[in-house]
């Protein structure tokens, strides 16, 4: 399958802009995002590429921000080499971590080797949230805990949490690429303790889990945190990734405001990682 690479750059290149941007164009068929200095990359299916609703979506900004967009094709046969030479090099984290495409055949050793195939969904490990996440389960007991990764895109840190010993493993996202990718990689680092399931909050029951890991935009953990709160066992902790330094107080406010009991943060880059405590 053919690729549309769209590269938008912005002015000024806001922050926020970025991600509001690849919500709503994932939302005409878009599947994946990086950031660049000036702007995003968006990738989408050749097939599904409609210039008149991207510039629908462009438009809604254009009172307080200019816009530049090019467009390249991505032929299939060579999507891979594209990755591998463009976004994904073998990446370590705290010296403990790799994690690499099954392309790799150069990549340092460490303890916990982890395969990911780039096939759109995100999470590689290259996004400062993703290497906050993986640096807090990394520092975190997992042994026999049960997990839940929400948001798991292509399931890093659900499959992360496995190799560290973890009792079972639930991968959820609302997303289909990233439902198919997070089995497939799974598959790929051959976990067996993984279910992984397309949906959102909505799926959460009456199961409880030791350690939750939430790597979503802000809106989505204030909307849900309740719902976390409700499934987290007495003791166990709430990781939460995907937002700005900005938004440290609001975060925080709502975990404290449902009991939860502040565990400290991570930054990088202005993104923040917050751990709390079901005490």
């Amino acid at each position: 399958m053919d690729y549309n690479k769209i590269i938008i750059d912005i002015n000024p290149p806001e922050e926020w802009l970025r991600d509001v941007l690849s919500a709503q164009l994932g939302e005409i068929g878009f599947e994946s995002f990086l950031e660049t200095e000036t702007g995003v990359e968006a990738f989408i299916p050749g097939s599904l590429y409609n210039e008149e609703e991207l510039f629908e979506v462009i438009k809604s900004f254009d009172e307080e921000f200019t816009f530049e967009v090019h467009c390249e094709v991505i032929k299939s046969q060579n999507w891979n080499e594209v990755w591998e030479k463009n976004y994904f090099k073998p990446l370590v984290i705290s010296n403990e971590c790799v994690i690499r495409a099954p392309f790799h055949t150069d990549f340092p050793k460490a303890k916990y080797e982890i395969i990911i195939e780039p096939n759109m969904a995100f999470g590689t490990g290259n996004h400062e949230t993703t290497s906050m996440m993986v640096e807090t389960i990394l520092e975190t007991e997992m042994t026999k805990k049960i997990v839940l990764d929400m948001g798991c895109g292509t399931g890093i840190l659900g499959i992360l949490a496995s190799m560290k010993g973890a009792g079972k493993v639930t991968a959820i996202d609302i997303d289909e690429w990233s439902f198919n990718g997070a089995n497939e990689n799974a598959a790929l680092n051959n976990i067996q303790n993984m279910t992984v399931k397309q949906g959102d909050a909505g799926l959460l029951g009456y199961e409880k889990f030791d350690i939750i890991l939430a790597n979503i935009h802000k809106n989505v953990l204030i909307n849900d945190m309740p719902v976390y709160n409700e499934v987290l066992q007495p003791g166990g902790i709430l990781v939460m990734s995907g937002f700005y330094t900005e938004d440290i107080q609001d975060i925080k406010t709502k975990a404290e405001n449902l009991g939860l009991k502040d565990n400290g943060f991570k930054t990088k880059n202005n993104w923040v990682a917050y751990s709390f405590k079901n005490l």
